[in-house]
């Protein structure tokens, strides 16, 4: 799982520490998807976009858990929010991430 981890951006890190620093949940499926069904609250910036809403994250300074379908769309939007020096976590599936979250 240890190769999964590092393609993808999953993180080792507990979705709940990050929830008690304050993050905010980051959705980055499309719209259709995100109009379909989203978690309570979360911030929607499709994967697409986020190279040209780097300043908007950032001006948020909060950490963040973003998520997609299945963690793919999210891991490639958690590595471009590092390489820009924000704090973020992939957490993974709509599904997953929903039942970390209680």
């Amino acid at each position: 799982m240890g190769l999964l981890n590092a393609l993808f951006g999953k993180s080792t890190i507990n979705v709940a520490e990050y929830i008690e620093k304050g993050a905010i949940i980051l959705d980055v499926r499309t719209q259709s998807e995100y109009d379909d069904g989203h978690i309570k609250n979360a911030l929607h910036i499709p994967v697409q976009e986020i190279g040209n809403r780097f300043n908007e994250v950032k001006k948020l300074n909060k950490p963040l858990i973003a998520y997609c379908a299945s963690g793919m769309r999210s891991g490639s939007a958690t590595s471009m929010l590092k390489s820009k020096g924000i704090d973020a976590i992939n957490g993974g599936g709509m599904g997953s991430l929903k039942r970390k979250l209680g």
